[in-house]
């Protein structure tokens, strides 16, 4: 009896492994093809990771040695980046603008997508339709740089689009400055990435409408169901898959927002509403050539993201049954 026990997990083992092989081998091709963007992934997102040693080092550029001399022959310090990264009244005052940022950027680039999806979906005119559409994901092709110029252009205090309109309707009687105030800066990014990248986030949310079946629409249009409660009963739950996902995916880059916006709006007036954890890094990492301390706040940062994706999975995983692993 125990020796019939102990064979059927290594029969059951056989098998499996056979039927790998069996499956390898009808996918060959697919496999192949598959091996370049692995290396590809490997290259450029497990190989640099070996950087993160920095964070531990007092690090000096050595030119003259080799790749691994420069790793080896480094004066190794533990976590003291880490403890002055943590003992810097700087650092906080930045994470509390990446923060706000990221979640001013969460609630209003993630929700207006979704409704200007559901809006376009509803539109009956195509030509229309396609117009709007096409209108709307073309700033996404814009650069920063140029939607920076457009942005600070609009809200100049000199004859500025917005001032004039304000004073136009009476709102204001003298134009405000918009681009020397902190208390804005957060909105104007906000606004700004919204601005650009709503069509581009609308795409996405479209494609999944349009997997909906057709039938549950006719269905609810026989049972008398507005328009409204089409959207609420058919629409909203078809997509409900596609927007965890996504919102997923959008709270574990919370921390992660970049700094090529903040950079360009920014100006010395608002630096203290304007410098992000990428910026900081950049410029303690590479202006001051303090390669150590910037790669422990892009340490951090990573860190902090990857807990993120993992918590935000597993409370949407346990709630709504839905996860991206």
């Amino acid at each position: 009896m125990e020796a019939v026990t102990q064979q059927k997990p290594k029969e059951r083992g056989r098998r499996e492994t056979s039927r790998f092989w069996r499956i390898f081998l009808q996918q060959k091709y697919l496999y192949m093809m598959s091996i370049p963007f692995v290396i590809w992934v490997f290259i450029f997102s497990y190989l640099p990771l070996w950087g993160w040693t920095m964070a531990f080092q007092k690090y000096r550029p050595m030119p003259n040695k080799s790749f691994w001399e420069r790793i080896v022959d480094q004066k190794w310090v533990g976590f003291d980046q880490f403890a002055r990264l943590f003992a810097d009244d700087q650092f906080y005052l930045v994470l509390r603008n990446t923060l706000a940022m990221s979640f001013m950027g969460l609630i209003a680039g993630f929700t207006i997508p979704i409704i200007f999806a559901i809006l376009l979906n509803e539109v009956r005119l195509m030509a229309f339709k396609r117009f709007a559409q096409t209108i709307s994901y073309l700033p996404h092709f814009v650069s920063w740089v140029v939607v920076a110029g457009i942005v600070t252009k609009m809200l100049s205090a000199d004859h500025g689009a917005v001032n004039d309109f304000l004073m136009w309707i009476g709102i204001i009687d003298q134009p405000i400055q918009f681009m020397a105030k902190g208390s804005y800066f957060w909105s104007i990014v906000t606004a700004a990435d919204v601005w650009k990248e709503t069509g581009w986030n609308t795409i996405i949310y479209l494609a999944a409408i349009a997997g909906i079946s057709g039938e549950l629409y006719e269905a609810a249009r026989v049972d008398g169901a507005s328009r409204l409660r089409q959207i609420w009963h058919i629409t909203i739950p078809g997509i409900r898959s596609t927007i965890i996902i996504l919102l997923i995916m959008s709270i574990g880059h919370l921390v992660s927002i970049g700094f090529e916006k903040q950079m360009l709006l920014s100006n010395n007036l608002v630096t203290d509403y304007s410098q992000v954890l990428d910026l900081y890094a950049l410029q303690y990492g590479l202006q001051m050539s303090n390669f150590s301390f910037g790669t422990a706040i892009n340490m951090f940062n990573s860190v902090v993201s990857i807990i993120l994706l993992f918590t935000a999975n597993g409370i949407f995983k346990r709630i709504t049954k839905e996860s991206i692993m």
